[in-house]
């Protein structure tokens, strides 16, 4: 099989584990939306689809499935034309699931006709983009299924059924890695793929530093309510304290009450060795104060990160468990990969030299670059070859519903 090959083959088994994720849900899940920031299963399917025929095919002027999807399916597209607007997309009972199974085969088809096209060559960035593309909307499709039925009542589980969960085993102690700091590059280096909010590799000044070995579990996480981290505002950002007003929040997203939480399996006992995950940046800022620790910048996680032993990673939604499982023991750093992803303290802005893509896909990162924080690590919903040290994802303070935790820094 020559590369040319081998990336069509990769697209289209990327595309048929996104139709494995959906398997376990009925009908009826592939319309709703639960909120403004998540999306029905069913647009999912449809807008990854999109983007391969929009950005792809379209390019070797094969006639779209149906023109009307252009405006259905658009993300945020601006060059690309008006569109369905985000918080309505549950709107969209038509086309029904029947016809957006049967778009995505069709798509699927052409696209496999791609190995034999002499423009291949030409299409190879556009295709790699849209197989890391699909993986997002992946792990957005597993996250936002999560929201949908933990807004229902019954808390229905994903796999039909709650699984049995393992014995709570007490977490790795936690312990500090220190390290020196000066000027370290990060960023990507090449060689492979990456986002271009990955770019250029450049130079930073860190200062001494030490970060810790594992993510707070929900054990510890407990011992910051008991000590009342929601009724004390010198603990929280001022932001903070009036996400905490406005919501009442008392705990984590998904945590029903002290001894039980909510997972992609249904509910079942919260373990108190697991990670705590579904925090906004806020509640990671404030038990960061609290414990007498910070956030790490992304440059200290990265430059920890990219000499970690990647045999200690946690879990990715290869392993099927989309939930976080306790650190496993062991000297050094566990959990820097997989698990949650960790908040940092550094806003998503764009390093010194960037340069977005050109034309439509310049608009995938760039313009978001305002008002949001980055998180490095990856979690149990992405796919292990989705992630890499300098991976930067990125989501407004207030968010909770993706799979995001905290891992402590301080000053040397």
């Amino acid at each position: 099989m020559d590369g040319r090959e081998e990336l069509v083959t990769r697209v289209l088994e990327t595309r048929r584990t996104t139709m494995e994720l959906v398997e376990p849900l009925a009908v009826d899940d592939w319309v709703a939306q639960s909120m403004p920031d998540a999306s029905p299963a069913k647009w999912h399917l449809a807008h990854t689809t999109w983007f391969f025929e929009r950005f792809v095919l379209r390019t070797l002027g094969i006639e779209p499935v149906d023109p009307a999807y252009d405006y259905l399916f658009n993300s945020y597209y601006e060059s690309v034309g008006p569109r369905q607007p985000r918080p309505r997309r549950g709107l969209l009972t038509r086309p029904t699931v029947e016809q957006v199974v049967a778009y995505r085969r069709a798509v699927d088809a052409r696209l496999g006709d791609l190995a034999r096209s002499p423009r291949i060559a030409e299409l190879a960035p556009a295709l790699e983009l849209g197989l890391h593309h699909e993986q997002q909307h992946q792990e957005l499709l597993l996250t936002d299924i999560k929201h949908l039925f933990g807004s229902n009542a019954l808390l229905p589980a994903y796999r039909g059924a709650p699984r049995a969960t393992d014995a709570d085993v007490p977490a790795s102690e936690l312990d500090w890695h220190e390290e020196q700091g000066g000027i370290v590059s990060i960023g990507d280096a090449g060689g492979g793929f990456a986002f271009d909010n990955e770019r250029p590799r450049h130079d930073v000044l860190v200062r001494p530093f030490a970060l810790a070995n594992r993510t707070v579990t929900c054990a510890e996480y407990r011992a910051f309510i008991d000590d009342g981290g929601y009724r004390r505002p010198e603990l929280w950002l001022s932001d903070g304290w009036a996400w905490v007003q406005a919501n009442g929040a008392t705990a984590p997203l998904y945590w029903l009450d002290d001894d039980r939480i909510f997972t992609l399996d249904g509910a079942r006992p919260l373990r108190g060795s697991e990670p705590v995950c579904h925090v906004t940046y806020y509640e990671a800022d404030a038990y960061a104060r609290w414990a007498g620790a910070r956030l790490p910048t992304e440059a200290e996680w990265e430059i920890v990160a990219a000499h970690h032993d990647r045999a200690r990673d946690g879990a990715f939604s290869d392993d099927q468990a989309f939930h976080p499982r306790p650190a496993a023991s062991g000297p050094g750093l566990a959990q820097m990969l997989g698990d949650v992803w960790e908040w940092t303290a550094s806003a998503y802005a764009p390093y010194p030299g960037f340069r977005p893509l050109e034309g439509a896909f310049g608009e995938y990162n760039g313009k978001f670059m305002v008002s949001q924080l980055v998180l490095r690590g990856g979690s149990c919903v992405t796919p292990r070859d989705h992630v890499r040290v300098t991976y930067r994802n990125f989501f407004p303070p207030g968010a909770q519903w993706q799979f995001s935790g905290i891992r402590l820094a301080r000053d040397a």
